[in-house]
């Protein structure tokens, strides 16, 4: 089932900017995606506003997520940060607001930063908080500092050569929902044989069987894409069921290796 609060699939918005990008984000929300990610990273966050505003949908019914960088995590550097993105986003407030990746080295103690994250959503310029690229161990610590039931989600990376399954169990165990970034292995997942054989099954796209299965496993996969007809098959595939041995033939996929480790991420799980 969708979760209860984060609206499945939402769209990936990294590397769409631009008149093309706006457009990309204008299309995904006349087909009905009403969840946007994006981040201060991605510096699109004026394009995701001028979609927003281009598509007449009511602000309540959208879901807009965004990130702090990792280097502006101290409590006066995360508040800037954030009102820097409410105003290039043309909104009063966001839905999400999420730690992009833990500080490197401890830079700023978890002590400092998640409860100026928390005292940002009592403020009210954030909904919901969560955090991305968190370990085990990281979420520990977090639910140590904010307790149980303050962190919406983790977005990680997840897709069939990556499963993430201790972490992914790990949040779940807590009641933090697993947000799932480049859930199509950056398009990896067009090549595999297994994920082809069962998507002619279906007479659906490998991407869709990914999706479908990080949608089974309860994940929240945000892909990113330009074109209405992906789009359209991202959302159509959220309707897609794969049986058991199914699942299972997947489940043979991981290989265990990030897509996506720069230089400052943690020590993986």
């Amino acid at each position: 089932m969708p979760h209860a609060t984060l609206p499945v699939p939402g769209m990936g918005t990294y590397r769409l900017t631009g008149a093309s990008g706006r457009q990309a984000m204008l299309t995904a929300l006349e087909l009905g995606y009403r969840h946007l990610d994006t981040a201060v990273l991605y510096n699109n966050e004026s394009d995701v506003g001028a979609a927003m505003a281009a598509s007449g949908i009511d602000r309540g019914d959208l879901f807009i997520t965004t990130k702090v960088w990792h280097t502006d995590l101290a409590p006066e550097a995360m508040r800037a940060s954030l009102n820097a993105s409410l105003k290039r986003l043309g909104t009063d407030y966001v839905d999400l607001l999420l730690v992009h990746w833990p500080p490197y080295g401890d830079a700023v103690p978890m002590a400092d930063y998640l409860p100026a994250l928390k005292a940002l959503r009592d403020s009210g310029k954030t909904r919901h908080i969560g955090v991305s690229n968190f370990t085990r161990a990281l979420i520990d610590q977090a639910v140590g500092v904010l307790g149980e039931g303050e962190l919406l989600t983790n977005q990680i990376e997840v897709h069939p050569f990556m499963h993430n399954n201790a972490v992914v169990e790990h949040c779940q165990q807590h009641g933090i929902a697993v947000t799932a970034y480049v859930p199509l292995a950056i398009g990896q997942v067009m090549q595999d044989a297994t994920l082809n054989d069962i998507a002619q099954a279906h007479q659906i796209s490998p991407a869709q069987v990914a999706l479908a299965w990080l949608h089974q496993r309860n994940i929240v996969p945000i892909p990113a894409s330009s074109k209405r007809d992906h789009l359209q098959a991202n959302l159509d595939a959220m309707t897609v069921q794969l049986s058991d041995a199914e699942m299972a033939r997947i489940g043979q996929l991981d290989r265990g290796r990030h897509l996506v480790s720069p230089g400052f991420a943690p020590q993986w799980d």
